[in-house]
């Protein structure tokens, strides 16, 4: 009988997850995404509206035979999610309802990783504190997803390059332990991948690199139509080939990787280090302002069109382009996408990366791979960090 239940949590799960994902499905759909038969789906999905996660939207588009009843996720039953999405330096937080709709304001913290004195409590108190302001109970919070950067395993839930417990427990169990709700982390690339694949440009395609170009540069390789991890769980070290023309030092303690030249956070140094240089630039007045990182301040001005950061960009974009066609031979992915914050620089990324393709890839080969922008950005770590709580959850 135990077995007969667990199977039933099974799909119920699976059926939230699916919607969660798709917005709205009819229970035929519901029938083949699952690989179960139409009457046990109709039947969780007659619970599942009894217990108010699922409300019925009405008929599906007319395509000549009978409409469909269309089902979805309820935005008003009382279960949310709280989504972290954590970079070397800034932490945010929100609150999805099932529906994916954000709940609460953004919430910001001022979080450097690399410096040694970084503690994880200050995170957690910003977590307690957070979910206290939003005057949510906590009861009604599915769990807690993570996205942070470094050597993440999410299986396990340690971050072997960040925040060390010296506890015995792991920094999942940590941070589940103080908040007193259930966590899940894993890699910030890797939950851009997923929801590029679950939401965006990655949608319904089976062999994809999802580029996370953010403070750092990351990769995410969806190969068959799911996440790769590789053997231990850190596949797509991406920005740690040595493609480098400088001989700078990366945060990894080896010269040369292609992170050097093209993360955002590099990208700001040298704006940085060309304007004390005389250059002129609209970034001079923008870099006065302290409310915000000189990070941001640059890809405002590149969104801007500023001739200084275009510049930087495109130089950055050129190196990026270097990389992606090491991947290209060795992958042959049908599509990359560029994703993360970075995205939002747009259309002025695509030409010099589309220029070192043009430079240093097989025409034949390159020929195949589409490269898109996300339409998701730097929203995209945030719904796939969500998405952890619903892939966990057994919704008892």
């Amino acid at each position: 009988m135990s077995v007969i239940i667990e199977k039933g949590q099974r799909l119920k799960a699976d059926i939230i997850k699916h919607l969660y994902y798709k917005i709205a499905l009819s229970l035929t759909d519901l029938s083949k995404l699952t690989k179960k038969s139409l009457p046990l789906v109709t039947s969780v999905v007659n619970n599942l509206m009894a217990e108010g996660y699922i409300i019925e939207q009405g008929l599906a588009p007319s395509t000549g035979g009978r409409r469909p009843s269309m089902y979805l996720l309820n935005p008003n039953h009382n279960k949310f999610i709280v989504a972290i999405a954590m970079d070397q330096l800034i932490t945010r937080l929100t609150v999805y309802d099932m529906s994916r709709k954000l709940i609460v304001p953004m919430q910001y913290l001022d979080f450097d990783l690399s410096n040694d004195k970084s503690d994880v409590c200050t995170l957690v108190n910003f977590i307690n504190e957070s979910i206290d302001r939003s005057k949510i109970k906590r009861k009604d919070i599915l769990g807690i997803g993570i996205g942070m950067p470094g050597f993440v395993n999410a299986e396990l839930g340690i971050n072997l390059s960040y925040l060390p417990i010296n506890n015995g427990l792991t920094l999942r169990e940590f941070i589940s332990s103080a908040v007193k709700l259930p966590v899940f982390i894993d890699n910030d690339s890797s939950l851009i991948a997923l929801a590029e694949l679950n939401f965006g440009e990655a949608m319904d395609l089976k062999e994809v690199m999802v580029v996370n170009i953010g403070w750092g540069t990351g990769l995410g390789m969806i190969i068959n139509g799911q996440l790769y991890r590789g053997s231990t769980g850190y596949a797509g070290e991406f920005s740690h080939i040595p493609l480098s023309d400088s001989n700078n030092l990366c945060s990894c303690g080896k010269r040369g990787c292609l992170e050097v030249d093209t993360s955002l956070l590099v990208m700001a140094e040298k704006a940085g280090q060309a304007l004390a240089n005389g250059a002129e630039s609209s970034m001079k007045e923008l870099f006065k302002d302290k409310t915000k990182h000189q990070r941001d301040h640059f890809l405002d001005a590149v969104i801007a069109q500023d001739p200084l950061a275009v510049s930087i960009l495109s130089k950055a974009g050129f190196q990026l382009g270097k990389g992606l066609s090491t991947l290209i031979h060795i992958l042959n992915p049908e599509c990359i996408v560029l994703s993360g914050r970075g995205a939002k620089a747009g259309e002025m990324l695509l030409p010099p990366i589309q220029q070192a393709i043009n430079e240093f890839c097989i025409p034949r080969i390159a020929g195949q791979t589409k490269i898109k922008l996300s339409t998701l950005t730097d929203e995209a770590e945030l719904l796939a960090a969500a998405g952890l709580i619903i892939e966990n959850s057994q919704f008892d």
